[in-house]
């Protein structure tokens, strides 16, 4: 699309759009819900972007969804959290190369943290090298350990805005089907 149109808002047509974003728009409403589901745990942050597509550009829809995630509310990040430990996943950061010791440090940083704050520790790791990752996790858990619960609330917040947004773009770069 060229920026002219872009800055006016004016939707492109369908065909140019990026193949994942069209169908994203053009998912029947359930499995867009769903899919962003996959991406935030939150329902009402789901709802919110399945119902205000079509989307004319990956870029307004990672706004929408950036917004829609600073509206969460505390029953909402409630939800989103409660959905990441739900995850069949490895602790954040188990794969990552490293020594045992290093991974039993690992797994008690996150069981103090969950003990401590009742939820999964979540964190961007996005730009993190795979050999990095294991310290990354370790230094952010030991340093948001110290963080009192409103504070740890807001970060975590904010760190599964920026995992949502991520997951997000895959969703609508991916060349799997939105409705699968």
């Amino acid at each position: 699309m060229p920026p002219a149109t872009a800055a006016a808002g004016l939707a492109a047509p369908a065909s140019a759009l990026p193949a994942g974003l069209r169908r994203f728009n053009e998912a029947d409403f359930g499995a867009a819900e769903e899919a962003l589901l996959a991406c935030c745990g939150s329902r009402r942050w789901a709802l919110r972007l399945a119902v205000h597509r079509p989307y004319p550009t990956v870029s307004s829809l990672l706004a929408a969804a950036s917004e829609a995630s600073y509206d969460l509310s505390f029953t909402d990040l409630t939800e989103a959290l409660a959905d990441e430990s739900s995850m069949p996943q490895p602790l954040l950061g188990m794969r990552a190369p490293g020594s045992q010791a290093a991974h039993t440090a690992l797994q008690a940083a996150h069981a103090a943290y969950e003990a401590r704050f009742g939820h999964v520790f979540v964190v961007s790791l996005d730009d993190c090298p795979a050999e990095e990752m294991l310290d990354q996790v370790l230094v952010s858990l030991r340093a948001r350990l110290g963080n009192d619960p409103d504070e740890e609330r807001s970060t975590a917040a904010e760190e599964l805005r920026r995992i949502a947004l991520h997951r997000l773009e895959h969703l609508v770069a991916s060349h799997a089907s939105a409705a699968t």
